[in-house]
């Protein structure tokens, strides 16, 4: 899969008993990473033994830096280069276990950056089956970017997966994606349009409401529509069939990254041959087990497995 994830980060995960605004706070631990939801997809793609290559914007000297880290690990990473510097992002997990992310922008975009960044895609998608276009896009980025992308993968007769939110999944089911992966919220706000809105995923109308999101996803442009619903599980939809897979329960650590790692097993189990029903199991094994890790992106493949197993039992 060649994964469309433009926007790095710095993330730093950082626990402490409980963040109070206002006063001065020491967190416990600090462990420092290359982030992102490209990032994620491909760490997981890894993980997993599925081949992938990420896109990435990449700003100043912090961005090079980032990239280099990115290479240590193993990940195999196209560069752009652009001014600026890589943004940070702060996952706050406290020990009650609620999650607080703070997320910068990123460096504001050139038109001739967005272009180049548009050519190293095209460039490199031959081979793959798959082009995922994930995660927030720089200031600057054209409003239709993720539909462009999906158009450039399109005339190469390569399939596309959009996990999206606002005006760019809007756009993306225009250019009629093979897949959409967003979260209800994320669904909902497009589809309603209106802002995104916390889902409680303990609700007895969470099913329906994503069976309904993921059929209208699918009415509007996408080929097939998974619509995640945090501890719930995820509602699938295609023109023909529509159906809900429960999560597995496990422990969670940290939620951050889970939709990512639904993605890589999703898209990773279909580039090799399986049919969808096979694809989303993996994807919701993997994202189960990656909630269950302290760092996002982080998945045992054994775990995965396991957990693959017994949603089939």
């Amino acid at each position: 899969m060649l994964i469309a994830g433009p926007n790095l980060t710095t993330d730093r995960t950082l626990t402490i008993e409980e963040l109070r605004p206002g006063e001065v706070l020491r967190f416990s631990t600090a462990t420092i990473t290359p982030g992102g939801k490209g990032v994620n997809v491909a760490r997981v793609a890894r993980a997993l033994d599925f081949p992938a290559t990420l896109v990435a914007v990449a700003p100043g000297r912090t961005g090079r830096a980032v990239v280099e880290l990115l290479g240590d690990e193993g990940l195999d990473v196209v560069p752009v280069e652009t001014g600026g510097q890589v943004r940070a992002a702060s996952v706050i997990l406290e020990e009650s276990g609620r999650v607080t992310v703070l997320n910068e922008p990123g460096p504001a975009l050139a038109e001739r950056d967005w272009e180049a960044y548009e050519r190293a895609v095209a460039t490199n998608l031959s081979g793959n089956g798959f082009l995922v276009c994930i995660g927030s896009l720089p200031p600057g980025s054209p409003s239709d970017a993720c539909a462009r992308l999906v158009r450039v993968a399109r005339a190469r007769d390569v399939r596309a997966l959009v996990d999206a939110t606002g005006a760019q999944l809007a756009a993306a089911l225009e250019a009629r994606p093979d897949l959409a992966t967003p979260n209800l919220a994320e669904a909902e706000g497009v589809l309603l349009g209106t802002e995104s809105q916390p889902v409680d995923d303990g609700s007895l109308e969470v099913r329906p409401r994503a069976l309904d999101a993921a059929s209208e996803l699918v009415a509007r442009g996408a080929g097939t529509a998974v619509v995640t619903a945090g501890a719930a599980g995820v509602a699938v939809a295609t023109a023909s069939e529509r159906r809900w897979v429960e999560a597995p329960k496990v422990e969670v650590r940290n939620p951050i990254g889970a939709g990512d790692s639904l993605v890589a097993g999703l898209v990773g189990t279909l580039e090799r041959g399986g049919d969808l029903d096979r694809a989303v199991l993996i994807g919701v094994a993997a994202a189960a087990a990656s909630v269950e890790t302290g760092v996002a992106g982080v998945v045992d493949p054994e775990r995965v497995r396991a957990l693959a197993a017994e949603l089939d039992s």
